[in-house]
C-alpha cells in the first residue's frame, strides 16, 4: 500500500521519520511522499529524513515558531488559518500514485492534537482517496491537560477521517525507563506493526510471490468500516537451514514433508492467537470487531495456505465477523515469521472510556481553579473598604 504520510506535530513528525528509515532498511516502498507540519521550528529541524522542502512551519505570525504550548484549540485555529501553506506542499504529492493519505499525530499535545482533524477534514473535501489517521494516546502519567487534549482530539479526529488507527502509549510504557528512550522504543513498535501491515502486497520484480496475496484493496476494504481500529502483532524466530546439508539429504525422500507442513501450520495458528489476544496497539475486546485482516510475513518456506486459512477461521469465530480477510507477505531474507492482525470497527474499548472520565475530571478541575484564581486575585487587588480608585 502506497501512502502519503503527513506527520502533524512533534510526535507525528518523528514517526514519519521512523517510517522513512523503515522504508530504507526494508525496501518496502510504503511511503510515497512524506510531509511534516509543526508550529515549533526546533521540532522540524530535529527531523532527519523528511525532505526539507516538505517541512511546513505554520502559525509564525501567532507563535513565532515556538509551538502552541499544549493548547490544542490554538493548534486547530492555526491549522485552519494556514491550511493553504500545508496544501501548497501537498500539491507536490503525486496523488495518482498513492492509495491513501495517513495523518499521524500525538493526541495529547497542542499542534498535532488540534491540527490533524482540521487537515483531515480539508483533505476529504478535496481528494477522493481515503484519509486515515494514526493517533497516539498519551500515557496516564503524563498529566491531566494531555489527557483532556487527547479525549477532545480523539472525538473530533474519529469523525473527520475514514478510519482512525490508534496506538495507546499507556499500554507500552515500561516502568523505570527514561521518557526519551521510552518514546524511541514506542515509535519503533508503531513502525514495526504498521510497516508490515501496509507493506503487504507491495512487490518488486525480484520479490517472492505470495500464495494468498494481500493487496492495498484488502486493507482499504477492511478499514472501510470506519470508526476505530487496533493492530495486533506476534513473531517467532525460525531456524534457516542451508541447502544440501545433512538435514536436507534426510528430507529428500519426502518422509518429513508432512511433519514440516504440520509444524508450519501449527506455528501460524499459534502466532495468530498471540497477535489477537496479546498486546494490541489499543487494548480492547476483539469480540464485535466489524472487520479484520490477517497478514503473515516471513520466509516463503515457513508460510502455507492451510495455516493462514485456519488462522482466518479462528479469527472469524473470535470476532463474530464474516468479513475477515487474510494472506501472506513473503520476505526471503527474514529469520522471523510474524503475524499482524488489523481489527477495524472495534467498540468495546475500556481505555477510551477511562480516558474520557479522567478528561472530564481534569476539565472540572481546571474550571474550578480558574474561578478560584479570579476570586483570589480580586481579593488581593481590591482594598477592603473600596476607597481606592484605579487609574482607568
Amino acid at each position: 500500500m502506497k501512502l502519503a504520510m503527513i506527520g502533524f506535530g512533534q510526535a507525528g513528525g518523528k514517526i514519519v521519520d521512523k517510517f522513512l528509515e523503515y522504508d530504507d532498511r526494508t525496501g518496502s516502498g510504503i511511503v510515497r511522499s512524506a510531509v511534516a507540519v509543526n508550529t515549533a521550528k526546533a521540532d522540524l529541524l530535529g527531523l532527519e529524513r523528511v525532505p526539507e522542502e516538505n517541512r511546513v512551519l505554520i502559525g509564525q505570525t501567532r507563535v513565532k515558531g515556538h509551538g502552541v504550548g499544549a493548547d490544542n484549540e490554538l493548534g486547530a485555529e492555526i491549522a485552519e488559518e494556514d491550511i493553504d501553506e500545508v496544501q501548497s506542499v501537498i500539491d507536490n504529492i503525486p496523488v495518482h500514485e498513492i492509495d491513501a493519505f495517513l495523518i499521524i499525530a500525538g493526541l495529547g499535545g497542542g499542534t498535532g492534537s488540534g491540527g490533524s482533524p482540521v487537515l483531515a477534514k480539508h483533505l476529504k473535501r478535496i481528494y477522493t482517496e481515503p484519509v486515515y489517521g494514526l493517533g497516539i494516546l498519551p500515557s496516564s502519567d503524563e498529566g491531566g491537560i494531555y489527557t483532556l487534549n487527547a479525549a477532545r482530539s480523539f472525538q473530533t479526529f474519529v469523525r473527520e477521517v475514514d478510519n482512525l488507527l490508534v496506538f495507546d502509549n499507556d499500554a507500552w510504557r515500561k516502568t523505570g525507563e527514561s521518557m526519551e528512550s521510552g518514546y524511541e522504543e514506542i515509535n519503533d513498535e508503531i513502525v514495526k506493526r504498521f510497516g508490515i501491515l501496509f507493506g503487504a502486497g507491495e512487490v518488486t520484480g525480484d520479490s517472492e510471490v505470495a500464495e494468498s496475496v494481500v493487496d492495498s484493496s484488502e486493507i482499504v476494504n477492511t478499514l472501510a468500516s470506519g470508526g476505530v481500529s487496533t493492530v495486533g502483532y506476534a513473531a517467532e524466530q525460525v531456524t534457516r537451514e542451508s541447502s544440501g546439508g545433512l538435514l536436507s539429504r534426510f528430507k529428500s525422500d519426502g518422509s518429513d514433508d508432512n511433519m514440516d507442513a504440520a509444524n508450519t501450520t501449527n506455528r501460524i495458528t499459534s502466532l495468530v492467537r498471540k497477535a489477537a489476544l496479546g498486546r494490541l496497539t489499543l487494548p480492547c475486546e476483539i469480540d464485535g470487531a466489524e472487520r479484520a485482516l490477517l497478514v503473515l510475513s516471513g520466509p516463503p518456506t515457513e508460510l502455507n495456505r492451510k495455516g493462514i486459512e485456519r488462522g482466518r477461521k479462528w479469527l472469524e469465530e473470535q470476532t463474530g465477523s464474516m468479513e475477515v480477510r487474510g494472506g501472506d507477505y513473503p520476505v526471503s531474507d527474514s529469520s522471523y515469521v510474524a503475524s499482524v492482525i488489523l481489527l477495524s470497527g472495534v467498540h468495546n474499548v475500556p481505555r477510551i472510556k477511562e480516558l474520557q472520565q479522567v478528561a472530564i475530571e481534569a476539565q472540572e478541575n481546571i474550571d474550578e481553579i480558574r474561578a478560584e484564581s479570579e476570586e483570589n486575585l480580586e481579593q488581593l487587588v481590591e482594598d477592603d473598604e473600596d476607597e481606592l480608585d484605579p487609574l482607568f
